[in-house]
């Protein structure tokens, strides 16, 4: 029996996309006392000089700079509780639940759903007041040691890997005792990727964008326009006009009225849309007409 494939996905990544800052610069530095500047540094050192990879080379530089000091994940959840968000957030998401959809929409079933893919500290966005209002979140996680401090790297997530959580959502495959490489044909698949949105803003997004767009989904690159030196735009510029890595760029304004929020609403209904008169057309194929009666 195939899947209702109902939902709608949006998936966010979540530095410069959902938040103007990166998580460790809003609420860890200043929590412990950390340099940003020589913080950064270092794990500059690490990649380039030991060849480590970024992921592995901030995490490794956090529990150096941390040492004895080292919190629980139960802290960082805590402070996850101080990061901030670009206009609109999250209140989006209480707006998104009234008004997005139709009724004709709604009477099929379609929903939308809201994912975070991640190469930040998991725990920090579990504990942010966006976490309420997402299915799942994926993000690079600490072991603790028999203390409960964290000790160890438990999972790493590069931007090359982030394209595997697009599959563990488009199979439905949320857990990680669940393996993702399990054969799954496509009709049993919950959220194919043509119903899927993915909101990144830079070049570490791009293999979520391509496997998204070449999968029949949509990609949106956002910038902040806050941005004096206009480096944000003009990554999302050159991958929209150069690269050919998304077809739509907006300012990181979520706000209804926004640039970025009629996207959003419009791509949603579209596929929306789309999903109902599919099932127009197959309950229309799979219908054998009574035999008319001659007159």
């Amino acid at each position: 029996m195939s899947s209702p494939q109902n939902t709608i996905a949006i998936v966010f990544d979540y530095d410069q996309t959902l938040s103007p800052n990166y998580m460790q610069d809003e609420v860890i530095f200043p929590t412990f006392g950390i340099d940003p500047k020589k913080f950064w540094t270092r794990c500059h050192e690490l990649v380039k000089a030991q060849g480590y990879d970024n992921e592995l080379a901030y995490m490794k530089a956090l529990l150096d700079y941390l040492d004895i000091d080292r919190p629980t994940n139960a802290r960082l959840r805590e402070l996850g509780a101080g990061l901030q968000f670009f206009p609109g957030l999250p209140e989006m998401f209480d707006e998104f639940r009234t008004g997005l959809l139709t009724a004709e929409h709604e009477a099929h079933g379609i929903r939308v759903e809201h994912y975070i893919i991640s190469s930040g500290l998991k725990a920090l966005i579990e504990g942010s007041r966006i976490a309420p209002h997402v299915r799942a979140i994926f993000g690079c996680e600490f072991a603790e040691d028999r203390d409960g401090r964290i000790t160890f790297p438990k999972r790493v997530i590069s931007h090359t890997q982030k394209t595997q959580f697009l599959f563990r959502i488009n199979k439905g495959l949320l857990e990680y005792t669940q393996d993702v490489n399990d054969h799954m044909p496509a009709e049993l698949r919950p959220v194919p990727f043509e119903h899927m949105i993915y909101v990144g803003d830079g070049p570490t997004d791009v293999p979520c964008f391509t496997v998204v767009r070449q999968n029949g989904g949509h990609a949106i690159a956002v910038y902040n326009p806050a941005d004096p030196a206009r480096a944000s735009f003009k990554k999302c510029y050159q991958l929209s006009t150069h690269a050919d890595r998304v077809r739509h760029i907006a300012p990181a304004d979520y706000r209804a009225g926004s640039h970025l929020r009629f996207l959003l609403e419009q791509m949603v209904g579209e596929v929306a849309t789309r999903i109902v008169e599919r099932r127009a057309r197959d309950l229309e194929a799979g219908t054998i007409r009574a035999p008319k009666h001659a007159d």
